[in-house]
């Protein structure tokens, strides 16, 4: 499924994480393709409420936590920087559908990292 919203398909998700050597990108690229999965739901299930949303960024969320340890295996992981990278792509999403409202610790509720 193509992504609609015109400013998620044009942001530039995880950028900080692909500048920095440390990330190694083909796992950024896996984080990446989470972002957009979580779009594509939002797109098909169009979420009514803040609640909605959170059942979504929660799954998203716990992809997040299973990546964690491929970062480990590469010698990386999932520390201050792309924390607060993660949360911002999270924050943007919602803000980019329609929940300007939504509290980023929500939205990432379930992380371990």
């Amino acid at each position: 499924m193509a992504i609609t919203n015109r400013r998620v398909a044009e942001y530039g998700f995880l950028g900080q994480l692909y500048e920095d050597a440390y990330f190694p990108g083909h796992i950024v690229d896996k984080g990446r393709a989470i972002l957009l999965r979580l779009c594509e739901r939002i797109e098909a299930e169009r979420p009514s409420d803040l609640t909605a949303l959170y059942a979504l960024t929660r799954v998203a969320t716990e992809e997040f936590n299973l990546l964690e340890a491929e970062f480990e295996a590469a010698g990386s992981e999932i520390e201050t920087v792309a924390r607060e990278e993660i949360g911002e792509g999270f924050w943007f999403i919602a803000g980019a559908y329609g929940f300007a409202d939504a509290d980023v610790e929500e939205l990432i509720a379930a992380r371990e990292w």
